[in-house]
């Protein structure tokens, strides 16, 4: 079995540059996902994100969760629970508009924090989508503007923790699902696993890794790229010891972005190739993905492609 794809961007603009490009294409080729080392996030600063972000979760959410718990009677399942996730979770929206004053019980420095450290994850998004710019062959800044839309990009971070679980085989801390958005960044607990992806049918643990940024892709750079690139199915799996942290941020199209394959990687394409994919607004996908988000991405694909307002 291949090992989970580890970069390291230390000399991305050096004279390593072209096989830390190949490492890239070769990941978003063939898993849709890769970690990455020497982002230029600094460790102590990802460090005291990991320390506030756990002592939120102890003091404002751990005993939310183990009420919830008790009231739908999760402690004990006998059979297996498929249409809900043993997590606790919030989110925080940063772009076109922050509601990080809006977000109840953070303390000034951790929204400070989160401030900072959404602004660092955006830089390193569009600079990961250049290189896979260079990497499809597209203009520098062509999957930027693809994303742009009228605002701008929509960017927001999903912070999660999944407790210990009596029953891991029960319940999973999150259902199987491909990402409906553009590129997400993920720092993950380093200490407690449970993440795993589906390659050639078996799920594969992405690996917990200290001062890494796990890097995957979502259904839109699967669109853009004409298929080139894949989202790919993952997880998350319940565990009987530890909490597990992870900090989901999605750098996504604007709502009124509109989506299609990139021309100029249509060119040279069979027939049937240039018309894998749709073209749609992404507010349009995103609606059917709230209610398909748990199921194949195939057919939603399929519907963009049948709705007439979305194709227009």
């Amino acid at each position: 079995m291949a090992t989970f794809p580890v970069i390291n961007l230390e000399k991305v603009n050096g004279d390593e540059k072209s096989a830390i490009l190949e490492k890239i294409n070769d990941a978003c080729e063939n898993w849709g996902f890769f970690q990455v080392l020497n982002h230029g996030i600094p460790h102590d600063f990802l460090d005291t994100v990991e320390r506030l972000t756990k002592e939120h979760y102890k003091k404002c959410m751990e005993q939310r969760f183990k009420e919830l718990v008790a009231s739908k009677a999760l402690e004990g399942l006998q059979a297996e629970v498929t249409d809900m996730d043993w997590e606790s979770t919030f989110y925080v929206r940063h772009l076109p508009q922050s509601n990080m004053s809006e977000i109840p019980d953070l303390t000034d420095d951790y929204r400070k924090l989160m401030k900072e450290f959404a602004a660092r994850l955006e830089k390193l998004a569009e600079e990961l989508l250049d290189l896979f710019c260079e990497n499809l062959g597209l203009e520098k800044g062509y999957l930027k503007k693809a994303f742009k839309g009228t605002n701008g990009p929509t960017f927001g971070t999903k912070v999660s923790n999944y407790p210990p679980c009596p029953t891991p085989d029960k319940i999973k801390g999150l259902r199987a699902h491909t990402d409906a958005g553009g590129i997400i960044l993920l720092l993950q607990d380093p200490m407690v696993g449970g993440l795993q992806i589906l390659k050639h049918g078996e799920w594969i643990d992405v690996p917990p890794m200290r001062h890494s940024i796990v890097i995957n892709l979502g259904d839109q750079l699967e669109v853009i790229s004409n298929g080139r690139y894949k989202s790919v199915e993952h997880r998350v799996i319940t565990q009987t010891e530890g909490t597990r942290m992870s900090i989901a941020s999605f750098y996504n199209p604007g709502s009124d972005a509109v989506i299609h394959p990139a021309p100029a990687l249509l060119e040279n394409e069979a027939e049937e190739k240039k018309d894998l994919y749709p073209k749609f607004v992404f507010e349009d996908y995103m609606k059917f993905y709230a209610g398909t988000k748990f199921q194949a991405k195939e057919p939603r694909f399929q519907a963009m492609k049948a709705n007439p307002i979305a194709s227009a």
